[in-house]
């Protein structure tokens, strides 16, 4: 007789979501009450930690690293996270606040739990998420499974090209800081009975940000960088999809990732109409839109266009072999995607520091790096951009060269490191 293979604690999860997606889909208004005992479950814990260690992410603030946890052992950290969560003495400790500078001298915000609240809170999501999945719309594609941000642009180039001249640009003012903690957990309880869930989250929505040494708490927002905050962010927008859908379908066509979002109408009127229902649902919400930032778009004369998930949209003249003209929705990558991607080359090879690297460590940091920038930016009409920034790249490279040979003249090493990082298996974008 053969032995029975023992299932790892991935397959372990995978059969649980499967189970309760499942059942979710059989009934749309049952509410799931058992619940808790799986989020401690050591193999659901295991999986989660691995899901949180292949994040990476730094320490929260208590200042513990996943090498620190490596150290002690995983085994004990996994034992001691199932100990508190059955006894029902885990308290998550506030966010530790980390500021990124953005381009135009303002901070970004940055929230960074500790590794024992990633892993809780990574646990809860797989267990939960399936759930919600079974309710959330086709219109909806940010931070879900087997949704992908290539996806929502093939949407949008497709409602485009269906008559699709007027579209509304959304921007929500602020939006994981202003979600309404009240309304979000109602919207959970509709789903989720469970009593020791719904205290989980609250507690991480109670659980405030630690800045120069002082929590701070709040009654509204999400834990921003928290694991399950894009699924919480997601429920709560998900009210509005399914308002959008009841009221706004033959109005125009909705494509949302995360809390960005358009839709495309055929004409200016259907445009304001839409404005206004999004308007009056985001009333409902107690969220504001950005004035400024949301906008109409006019893209039947080809002279206005819009940025949307890295990617800029634009319908442009084309002709058939006939020679019949027409419009078309083209996509390349944005301004801002092309100053990112020389930042990025830039900071790599630019410091002195970086000049005692030899040439074949600085090819292979970049290699998957331009690999993902051209899986996801590359499109018949970004091949221009994409020619020029492969140029920056080499140029880079001869500057770096030019500088370790401390040769005083970057042009004179072009053509050799050239022929170098092709010799080295450099990747290109075109």
């Amino acid at each position: 007789m053969n032995a029975k293979r023992l299932t790892t604690p991935k397959e372990n999860v995978q059969q649980l979501q499967e189970k309760l997606g499942h059942a979710a889909k059989e009934s749309k208004k049952r509410r799931f009450h058992a619940l808790y005992d799986k989020v401690y479950r050591m193999d659901i814990l295991w999986e989660a930690w691995r899901r949180v260690r292949a994040n990476k992410g730094a320490a929260g603030v208590d200042g513990e690293t996943l090498s620190d946890i490596e150290k002690q052992g995983e085994h004990h950290f996994l034992q001691e996270c199932h100990r508190i969560l059955k006894e029902g003495n885990y308290h998550p400790q506030p966010v530790r606040r980390h500021y990124i500078p953005k381009k135009d001298g303002k901070q970004r915000p940055l929230g960074i739990p500790t590794v024992r609240d990633r892993v809780i809170q990574m646990a809860t999501k797989m267990v939960i998420e399936p759930i919600f999945e079974t309710d959330f719309q086709e219109s909806s594609f940010g931070f879900r499974p087997k949704k992908s941000a290539k996806q929502a642009l093939d949407r949008i180039r497709k409602a485009c090209n269906r008559k699709g001249n007027w579209v509304v640009d959304v921007d929500i003012q602020g939006y994981f800081d202003n979600i309404n903690q009240e309304k979000l957990m109602k919207l959970v309880e509709m789903r989720v009975s469970d009593k020791r869930i719904l205290k989980l989250i609250q507690k991480w929505l109670n659980a405030g940000v630690m800045e120069e040494g002082k929590a701070r708490r709040s009654d509204l927002g999400t834990p921003q960088g928290g694991v399950i905050s894009p699924l919480l962010a997601n429920i709560y927008l998900n009210y509005f999809d399914i308002l959008w859908g009841r009221h706004g379908d033959g109005i125009g066509e909705l494509t949302r990732y995360a809390d960005d979002f358009v839709v495309v109408c055929k004409t200016r009127k259907d445009a304001e109409r839409a404005y206004e229902l999004i308007h009056a649902i985001m009333e409902r919400l107690e969220l504001t839109l950005h004035p400024t930032k949301t906008r109409f778009v006019g893209l039947w004369t080809g002279k206005e266009g819009f940025d949307f998930l890295g990617m800029h949209h634009r319908k442009t003249k084309a002709e058939t072999s006939e020679g019949r003209v027409y419009y078309t929705t083209q996509q390349w990558l944005t301004r801002k995607a092309e100053e990112r991607i020389r930042e990025v080359v830039k900071e790599r090879l630019a410091p002195p520091n970086m000049r005692h690297k030899s040439l074949l460590e600085h090819v292979n940091w970049l290699n998957p790096k331009i690999q993902g920038w051209r899986n996801y930016y590359y499109t018949a009409y970004s091949q221009r951009k994409m020619a020029k920034l492969d140029w920056y790249i080499l140029q880079r490279f001869a500057r770096w060269y030019a500088k370790k040979r401390q040769r005083r003249r970057w042009m004179s090493s072009f053509r050799e490191i050239k022929i170098l990082t092709s010799q080295f298996g450099l990747k290109t974008l075109l």
